[in-house]
C-alpha cells in the first residue's frame, strides 16, 4: 500500500495542506486530535481517509514546527 500524503493545491480548501485525495485538512485533524477525538473516532467520522492518514496528518505538523522558527516570547492562543 502507497504511504499517504500530504499535498496542497491552490484550488483545495485554499490550499491547507490535505490528506491527499480528500478535502480533510491537516489543521482539521490537529484540532480533532487536541479536542480529545481518537484517530479511529476521527476515521469513523470521516470514511475517506485511514488512520494512516491521520498519522501522516501529524508528520506533515511536527516536520513543519521542527524547521519553523518558534518565538519563544509569544503565549499561545494569542
Amino acid at each position: 500500500m502507497p504511504a499517504v500524503r500530504i499535498v496542497t493545491n491552490p484550488k483545495v480548501m485554499m490550499g491547507k495542506p490535505v490528506i491527499e485525495g480528500t478535502r480533510i485538512t491537516v489543521e482539521l485533524v490537529l484540532e480533532k486530535l487536541a479536542a480529545g477525538e481518537t484517530p479511529a473516532q476521527i476515521v469513523g467520522a470521516h470514511p475517506g481517509i485511514t488512520e494512516e492518514g491521520v498519522l501522516a496528518a501529524l508528520d506533515y505538523a511536527a516536520r513543519v514546527l521542527k524547521a519553523d522558527i518558534v518565538d519563544p516570547t509569544a503565549r499561545a492562543g494569542s
